[in-house]
């Protein structure tokens, strides 16, 4: 028998980062395992030294740059393609290991002995959490520097993509004290190429939030499953063929149900942190806009924290004669802080029917059976998160969106959404949250 392990301290301090949405995403649903119920920004946090602040806002100010700039012909491609190449994840066929440290890892931990960046950090937190305290980053930055300044607790690090780049393991990584929580065997193969240990590596999943979970029986997951199977498969196609598998899964379907809001589908447009793909989301408006008054469809376009955003896709209304179907065909989630944010958008998607986003972290919500619409990828880690979800059949990459009104109505028509949506909810991991409070709590994630 295999000796049960000693109880841990199952409070963390629990560190993001204030770039795009990913890392803060990740961590909203760790907020009951975070020390003092506080999430931590490492670039932003009430005493931040100057200097930290400026490294900190530097790097994001590029990214964001660039992530809107790639639109521009010729130039913002090839600015875009010149970042991307340091953060890039290498094909994982043919097998070989990337033990050495890429240029990016390199510079991080030279401004890091240079510049004593985030040792302030570093020392705060011990000195308030105790030796035993651990720490969680969901982005690799934190980690590093909980490394390199000497944090006197564990250290975990939470990777947010289906598969990632060598940017993510430490510059000496076969001795690092780093441990990882890995969203897929995939991101944990990769990190065993990197050098990592493979005792230093969970297989946990992906974080998903407890409002839109459940419980250890994914009661409310089920239950949305369940009212949005209708939806999705109105001449039930998908659900007559496995009713087997729906029943088994989310219980028995009622026989003509319709669903709920008369058999309207729902669909959410969510745009990245950095208000990429603006221009998508108003042409899924204009293309949708008769299906949207004929109340067949409803639409929901994300805007996040981006006014300007909010902005563009009220403007966008008028040319699809949408104006006055806002508030219930159509509407507009923004919120001025992300917290708020996380927490409008989780109950957005509760009542939601389809996702339809670029391959972002957003990818693992498919997890809570919930179709993905897939939009371009931005960046070398979306191609993957994207291919994740093509092979394991939660998504499917977006027609042309100016004829969405032709191309998703047939989708619907054959159950293909409604595949996917029980695809995802099947084979998904979704117990990313529970499996990091176990882990915390010295136990084994649950398989």
């Amino acid at each position: 028998m295999t000796p049960k392990r000693k109880q841990k301290n199952t409070k963390a301090w629990v560190v993001a980062v204030d770039m795009g949405y990913g890392h803060q995403r990740a961590a909203y649903p760790l907020h009951n395992l975070a020390y003092q119920n506080i999430i931590i920004n490492a670039n932003t946090y009430s005493g931040i030294p100057k200097r930290d602040r400026k490294l900190w806002r530097q790097s994001r100010k590029i990214y964001e740059f660039i992530s809107r700039f790639k639109k521009v012909p010729l130039l913002g491609p090839l600015a875009f393609g010149i970042m991307d190449r340091f953060q890039r994840v290498e094909p994982f066929y043919p097998r070989h290991d990337h033990v050495d440290p890429t240029f990016q890892v390199k510079e991080i931990y030279h401004v890091m002995k240079d510049d004593s960046w985030g040792k302030h950090l570093v020392e705060s937190l011990a000195s308030k959490g105790g030796d035993s305290t651990p720490l969680i980053a969901t982005f690799f930055i934190p980690a590093f520097m909980a490394e390199q300044w000497d944090y006197p607790g564990p250290i975990y690090c939470l990777a947010t993509d289906t598969d990632i780049s060598r940017g993510w393991a430490p510059l000496k990584p076969t001795n690092t004290k780093i441990k990882y929580f890995a969203p897929t065997a995939r991101a944990k193969e990769r990190l065993q190429s990197y050098g990592i240990p493979k005792e230093n590596i969970f297989l946990t999943g992906f974080p998903l939030p407890e409002e839109l979970l459940g419980g250890s029986g994914q009661e409310i997951a089920k239950a949305n499953l369940k009212r949005r199977l209708p939806h999705l498969d109105p001449a039930g196609v998908y659900r007559d063929r496995y009713a087997g598998v729906v029943e088994d899964h989310v219980g028995r379907m009622a026989a003509n149900g319709n669903g709920s809001d008369n058999g309207r589908v729902h669909i959410m447009f969510a745009v990245g942190g950095a208000g990429a793909q603006r221009e998508l989301g108003a042409q899924i408006a204009l293309s949708l806009s008769k299906l949207i008054r004929q109340g067949k469809i409803k639409l929901t376009l994300v805007a996040g924290i981006h006014n300007d955003v909010h902005r563009y896709f009220r403007q966008a209304l008028r040319p699809a004669r949408l104006s006055r179907q806002l508030g219930d065909g159509v509407e507009i989630l923004n919120a001025p802080k992300k917290v708020e944010y996380f927490k409008l958008f989780n109950k957005a998607m509760a009542r939601a029917d389809i996702l339809w986003t670029k391959p972002s972290e957003l990818s693992f919500y498919a997890a809570l059976g919930i179709p993905i619409i897939i939009a371009p990828p931005i960046g070398s880690q979306e191609l993957f998160n994207k291919d994740w979800l093509i092979k394991s059949g939660a998504g499917l990459v977006q027609g042309d969106p100016a004829v969405a009104d032709q191309w998703l109505p047939d989708w619907l028509a054959k159950g293909w959404l409604a595949e996917a949506a029980m695809q995802g909810f099947v084979e998904l991991p979704n117990m990313g949250t529970a499996n990091i409070a176990r882990v915390l709590s010295g136990q084994e994630p649950i398989k």
